[in-house]
């Protein structure tokens, strides 16, 4: 059996969260099916729409149906809801706007309360407290590096009103395995509990897939692409001459570490250890040496960079020390005595996996988690023995796996984090003409501070196309864009009429992918994709007439704008 785990909104929607409250897991099966057995008497659930995933854009979606008086049904894969935020343990990735605008008022309302939960709950420093834009780690790749377990907590309260009427059907742990779709509907999604093998049939009029890796397109027979398009069929200019399908952006899976002189922490010599201690990715241009080093390529020149690492957040000579990065808990916000030392995230080019995709089998998905985490045991084993120190040492052996930040065992996230997914064939496509600074100057004439317009726009964001290594053999890139809009059109499958995406799984490429992926984008794409249900619920038309329809499309668009959806940058 797996570790221990939280039963939080029990296995479903039952007016009670009890995250505070360790389970076994035999103890949770069986307040699993006492909960279905009595709410339900049946292995078929129904409600107004389905939402397969409980990542940020799951949950954006579902509470976007929900202030709007549909019953929802959301299922997720973990037991955690949140995504990127939470089981992936990823600080937000933002823009520069972030505080004001560029950003729907319900991701900038989740902002406010995790700053808030802080204030309330935290021994801060007074310093600290008054401090307007809270940064509790003062991590300096996130104005809100933040504790998963605090972003957790805040979302279970935006939904405890909902779980309580009984509108918000929450199955967790739950993943699904089947469909049953007729001509170009889907009717019904099949799920598995993951605890007890029990199956539940889940049908409703819509259905949103807001999984990390699109894995409703396959079970629906909805059209999509994966991985690198190449040049002549997207005209990009940094498409790649010849695609690859297989060639996607490396994930990582995510771990947790402080520091704490006084002991002793090293962990045993990982089993891979000699194999990543080694490792020398082959791409092209080529890496910076071996993968465990303190160098890496500087974009867009390639040109190598030597960073550093102190767990003490003190200066170390390079241009990066390593351990501020996703730094969550920077001691110096909090009371004297409350941690020993800081709290950091690592999820660094030394720990992205290049060796193969998830979109595969389980057994696929299960063997390069499994080897992305001796990875993981072995920088982390590499950093406590070997990495070089300011003072001319090697390691720094009070370096702690911390899997109680991150609700595990094993010091890393509950899931891995993905950057690509597998993405929908949509009515249209974002292009890098559309949002790439360089290509669309090239196509105006002029310099530009906005991506071409949408006539369909549903949202706003912004983030260089940032991609990681591909799993190819490809190095990362590091495209400027700009302030771009995100197209109803890229949230509409070309044949399925009532199945939308709500994450990394909507129209883009592979090159646009990087600057729509980010936290406040996916939460923007599920809650627009929420209103559209609703809408087109209300309209009695499939979401695509929506689009098509000017009138209809001038409505939903000064709807959406009512419920603090921003349709394009303020100048």
């Amino acid at each position: 059996m797996r570790r221990r785990q939280f039963l939080q909104c029990g296995a479903v929607a039952t007016g009670l969260f009890a995250s505070t409250d360790f389970l076994r897991d035999s103890e949770q099966v069986r307040a699993s099916e006492m909960i279905l057995g009595a709410k339900f008497g049946k292995a078929e659930l129904e409600a107004d729409v389905v939402i397969v995933g409980g990542g940020l854009g799951g949950c954006a979606a579902a509470l976007a149906a929900l202030r709007n008086g549909l019953n929802v049904i959301m299922t997720e894969e973990t037991d955690w809801i949140g995504g990127q935020l939470t089981s992936q343990a990823i600080p937000p990735d933002e823009h520069r706007w972030i505080e004001t605008h560029g950003a729907t008022a319900l991701y900038r309302q989740l902002r406010r309360s995790i700053r808030e939960y802080y204030r309330r709950h935290y021994p801060l420093t007074d310093a600290a407290r008054a401090r307007e834009n809270l940064n509790p780690g003062n991590g300096w790749v996130s104005r809100l590096c933040h504790e998963p377990r605090v972003a957790l907590a805040v979302l279970q309260d935006m939904f405890n009103p909902y779980v309580s009427s009984g509108r918000l059907t929450l199955l967790l742990e739950h993943k699904a395995i089947g469909a049953d779709v007729s001509g170009d509907s889907v009717r019904t999604i099949k799920v598995i509990n993951r605890q007890n093998g029990k199956e539940y049939t889940l049908k409703a009029p819509h259905f949103i897939d807001a999984t990390e890796l699109g894995d409703l397109l396959p079970l629906t027979g909805t059209e999509f692409v994966t991985g690198a398009e190449s040049r002549a069929e997207t005209n990009e200019f940094h498409a790649p001459e010849i695609g690859n399908p297989e060639n996607q952006q490396a994930f990582t899976v995510v771990f947790a570490m402080d520091y704490d002189k006084e002991s002793n922490h090293v962990i045993d010599k990982p089993a891979e250890y000699d194999f990543w201690r080694n490792f020398v990715p082959e791409m092209t241009p080529p890496w910076t040496g071996k993968l465990l080093n303190m160098t890496y390529p500087q974009l867009p020149t390639f040109e190598p960079v030597v960073g550093g690492f102190h767990p003490e957040g003190v200066p170390t000579g390079g241009t990066l020390n390593f351990w501020i990065y996703r730094r969550i808990i920077h001691r110096d916000n909090f009371l004297p005595g409350t941690y020993r030392g800081d709290i950091t995230i690592v999820n660094w080019p030394q720990n992205d996996y290049f060796l193969g995709n998830l979109d595969g089998s389980e057994e696929e998905f299960a063997h390069h988690v499994a080897r992305a985490k001796q990875l993981n045991l072995s920088l982390f084993y590499w950093l406590q023995t070997e990495v070089p120190r300011p003072d001319g040492g090697q390691g720094w052996a009070g370096l702690r796996l911390r899997g109680d930040v991150l609700g595990t065992d094993d010091g890393m996230a509950k899931y891995p984090y993905i950057r690509e997914s597998r993405r929908i064939k949509a009515r249209f496509t974002v292009l890098e003409e559309h949002v790439g600074k360089q290509q669309r100057e090239s196509i105006t004439g002029q310099t530009e501070e906005f991506a071409a317009p949408f006539f369909d726009t549903v949202g706003v964001g912004y983030y260089p196309m940032d991609l990681h290594a591909g799993t190819r053999g490809t190095n990362c890139m590091d495209i400027p864009a700009l302030r771009f809009q995100i197209p109803l059109g890229a949230l509409l499958p070309q044949r399925m009429l009532n199945l939308l995406p709500a994450n990394k799984n909507i129209g883009t490429t592979h090159i646009t992918n990087g600057c729509y992926r980010l936290h406040p984008v996916e939460w923007n794409i599920g809650e627009s994709a929420g209103i559209l249900v609703v809408f087109a619920q209300q309209k009695n038309v499939p979401p695509r007439a929506v689009r098509e329809t000017p009138e209809l499309l001038d409505e939903f668009q000064n709807l959406i704008r009512t419920q603090g959806i921003e349709t394009h940058w303020l100048t």
